[in-house]
């Protein structure tokens, strides 16, 4: 037994070495090489699946959002938006596209003050369903292009640094195999840069990915009826089907952490391989019309902290439909 007075005892205590006292306490040095407390280092929020339009008091509804998020006691200091910015473009004309990113940008202008990335949705190209855009593919916003512009993006997919992490945003979406639909993967020039990307980040520095399609959720099983015909039925559109190949990645380098991503309106969590995905609702719930099956109008705030570790919270910010 090791026997302290006062002064033995503070002393001890001022230098980290006190686990625990009792009867007949012991007091024991902690381990030079015990693990450090880790540290928050970002908090963001993930709003995903806007859909902002004229109708159904959606622009209210996304002020509402905004006013939310940074309302919060604890308020994040960056906002991912996680694509599907405006109800839709892809089988609307110009002019019905432009009045959506018109609102879009009036609303941000008007009501948010923090710093933003995003990422494209499937709603947000334009002109893919020419049967209903009237577009004919020559024009310079056609397809991601317009969209790109809208976010500020440099580039459909891209990466920045934040925090001592690593942000890669990707596009999920591209041609399916019937004419006017889409399918989630990554072409092939994104994944060979994203394969460079995550090679060439130190194995110290987190990588968080955000995408609009989830590369890996449990949600999609439950988005419609996919066991309609006895057997799970999963369509392409609404997962990526490129999921084994990314998620073979992800765990060969193991340094991505948290993948992010919106499309299906439900909330979920999946653990897989150390790298953890969220699918994080949608801000517009069922299309501004009420909840989305269980899930109703929200947000996620993301803790991002020092040791690659993370913490997720799906937030419903009170709104009626």
């Amino acid at each position: 037994m090791l026997n302290l007075d006062r002064r033995q005892f503070l002393a001890a205590a001022g230098a980290g070495g006190i686990v625990s006292l009792g009867a007949g306490a012991q007091v024991l040095a902690a381990e030079s090489g015990a693990p450090k407390p880790r540290k928050r280092v970002l908090r963001l929020a993930h709003l995903t699946d806007v859909h902002v339009q004229p109708e159904l008091n959606a622009a209210k509804g996304m002020a509402a959002c905004l006013e939310h998020v940074q309302g919060q006691g604890d308020k994040p200091e960056l906002i991912l938006f996680g694509g599907d910015c405006i109800m839709d473009s892809f089988g609307q004309t110009r002019a019905r596209t432009q009045t959506q990113w018109d609102l879009w940008h009036k609303l941000l202008q008007d009501h948010c003050s923090l710093p933003w990335e995003g990422c494209i949705g499937n709603h947000d190209v334009w002109g893919w369903s020419k049967s209903r855009s009237g577009a004919t593919g020559e024009e310079k916003e056609y397809g991601k292009q317009w969209a790109t512009d809208a976010l500020r993006m440099t580039h459909r997919y891209r990466s920045f640094q934040r925090a001592g992490w690593k942000f890669i945003v990707l596009d999920s979406t591209h041609p399916g195999p019937q004419p006017e639909t889409y399918t989630a993967k990554l072409d092939n020039e994104q994944f060979d840069w994203l394969t460079a990307e995550v090679a060439g980040t130190p194995k110290t520095t987190p990588i968080l990915i955000l995408s609009h399609i989830p590369i890996l959720s449990a949600s999609p099983f439950l988005d419609g009826l996919n066991e309609k015909s006895g057997d799970w039925q999963v369509p392409g559109a609404w997962m990526h089907i490129d999921a084994r190949k990314l998620i073979g990645l992800f765990h060969e380098h193991g340094n991505v952490k948290i993948c992010l991503s919106g499309h299906i309106h439900l909330a979920d969590r999946v653990d897989y391989l150390g790298t953890t995905y969220y699918c994080n609702g949608a801000v517009c719930g069922g299309w501004w019309k009420g909840k989305y099956q269980q899930f109703g109008e929200g947000y996620a705030l993301v803790d991002l902290y020092d040791d690659g570790t993370t913490a997720c919270e799906y937030i419903t910010y009170g709104w009626k439909a």
